[in-house]
């Protein structure tokens, strides 16, 4: 193995190590948690489905930088490569709907009282699944082209590829069948950022208004009971900081990655920290929720 070969492996296993083990101890806390209560809340279910989709962006992301680490070219297939590479990008349009679906929750859950706004929280779990179905069949029918475009085949000329991918390649596709699929993903993005960006803004300011007045009615060493309602702040406004980092450095690297057909490791191996950070972190800053906006 060159040098190369080996950053690729370090910068590689100090993401998906720390992100299996961070997102399998959330996802076993969240299970025992719902299992062992009688009453269900609806919000567990939600990080469920975000930790679950944490580990298919890892996983799938993994699998494909292993064959592209390691040479194994031949390793997935054409199979193989549309797998990994569908999973991966289905889960990071999941991600954004889950991320949004819990914020947007927990907006309504500490301040919107409102009768419209209420409907929009669900009551039980059914309710929480409902959506869940929802965000994955329009992932599905988003990224559904990959599973033509994307082949492993590396016999091919600069002209004959629009993308590179790991070890997979895209196939140009219709101008048409391009720009359809680009727009569905576009309009998802920006609704459920706006949402997202919305909700974790009302959050922020209606916990920092509830802390200042707390703060005139008792004394500065009893504001220490209310550290918990801080941290869960804090936790909102980090997880959505994070995602929209990672999510528009991810945009912008895929943008140049994708028009230069670019295999330059420095380049893919910023991109890769890019794709798992937020899968990576969201489960240790999820761990230390806490407070009024982590129930339900």
């Amino acid at each position: 193995m060159n040098w190369n070969n080996i950053i690729q492996t370090i910068v590689f296993l100090s993401l998906t190590g720390p992100g299996i083990v961070g997102n399998i101890l959330m996802f076993v806390r969240l299970v025992y948690i719902s299992a062992s209560r009688t009453e269900k809340k609806p919000v567990n279910l939600i990080l469920i489905h975000l930790v679950f989709t944490n580990m298919i962006i890892i996983y799938s992301t993994g699998i494909r930088d292993t064959a592209t680490v390691f040479y194994f070219k031949n390793f997935l297939g054409d199979i193989g490569c549309k797998a990994v590479v569908y999973l991966a990008r289905m889960a990071r349009g999941l991600s954004i709907c889950s991320t949004c679906h819990l914020s947007v929750v927990q907006a309504v859950t500490i301040g919107l009282r409102t009768s419209i706004w209420q409907k929009l929280k669900p009551q039980t779990s059914w309710q929480v699944l409902t959506y869940v179905f929802f965000f994955w069949i329009l992932n599905i029918l988003t990224s559904s082209n990959l599973l033509y475009y994307i082949t492993a085949s590396s016999g091919m000329n600069r002209s004959e590829v629009t993308g590179y991918i790991g070890c997979c390649y895209m196939l140009p596709s219709r101008h048409i069948v391009k720009w359809i699929f680009l727009l569905l993903m576009a309009v998802r993005d920006l609704i459920f950022q706006s949402l997202m960006a919305w909700s974790s803004g009302y959050i922020s300011f209606h916990l920092y208004k509830h802390h200042k007045r707390i703060f005139y009615l008792h004394s500065r060493r009893f504001m220490k009971s209310f550290s918990p309602e801080i941290r869960a702040a804090q936790s909102v406004v980090i997880l959505m900081s994070c995602f929209l980092f990672f999510y528009w450095g991810d945009f912008i690297f895929s943008f140049y990655t994708g028009s230069m057909v670019t295999h330059d490791s420095i380049i893919l191996n910023i991109k890769t920290c890019l794709v798992l950070g937020y899968a990576v972190l969201s489960p240790f800053v999820l761990m230390n929720r806490d407070g009024p906006v982590a129930k339900s």
